[in-house]
């Protein structure tokens, strides 16, 4: 008897601090099969901690278009599965997005399990009116392109929300000061949720002379007004 296919369920984790983790996430990552994740090292760290042993299998941008085709085999076979990323909620800006388009056009059942998330959290506390902005996410990694991202939302009448790596958290402070002017209102939240969490609010220069060199997870929103150039 051929068995019915299993679910993926995409369950967000902590962004920071491991107790975000909720009761229901926590369930479904002990009950399932197998666990997607997008880094194992990463993963592995988060499950010990949690005490979860379930098996894992990597599913990253490098290896996503072969990987796909394994991860329906084993939902198709009866297996019920779960995604997560490095932490907070899968696939809007994470590896996973082929994989969701293939359980849909297979038929296979996608459940969320809701959970932390950065761009909601740095929004909850963000003072600017942000009833409708525009999410830019990660910029190209060319310094030409990722200018002429900018370049071209410096008019918007919206706030705009940037994130990036660690490591391009200044540079990015660089590219917004010449794009938008060094005095335009910004507000950056970093290493949410963490012991090392610090929340700035005012100028662009004001908030690069305070974190200098500073490497850090960080959400970056432009404000929509003041957008003076200096």
């Amino acid at each position: 008897m051929k068995n019915d296919p299993g679910s993926l369920y995409v369950v967000a984790t902590p962004i920071g601090h491991p107790d975000e983790i909720t009761l229901r996430a926590l369930e479904i990552l002990k009950q399932v099969d197998l666990i997607i994740c997008e880094e194992r090292k990463v993963a592995s760290k988060l499950l010990k901690g949690l005490e979860i042993s379930q098996p894992l299998l990597e599913l990253n941008e490098h290896n996503e278009d072969q990987m796909v085709n394994d991860v329906l085999l084993k939902l198709l076979e009866g297996q019920n599965l779960a995604l997560i990323s490095d932490c907070g909620t899968p696939v809007f800006s994470d590896p996973g997005r082929k994989l969701l388009e293939i359980m849909y056009g297979s038929g296979i059942e996608v459940i969320p399990v809701s959970g932390p998330s950065s761009l909601m959290t740095a929004i909850s506390i963000c003072p600017f009116d942000l009833r409708q902005f525009h999410f830019l996410g990660f910029l190209p990694p060319k310094t030409e392109e990722r200018k002429i991202v900018l370049q071209r939302h410096s008019n918007s009448s919206e706030a705009i929300i940037l994130m990036d790596t660690p490591y391009r958290m200044v540079k990015l402070l660089v590219e917004v000061a010449s794009v938008f002017g060094s005095k335009q209102t910004i507000f950056l939240a970093t290493n949410l949720t963490l012991p090392s969490e610090k929340i700035y609010l005012g100028s662009v220069q004001e908030i690069q002379a305070k974190v200098q060199q500073r490497k850090a997870e960080f959400i970056l929103i432009i404000e929509k007004s003041n957008r003076r150039r200096s």
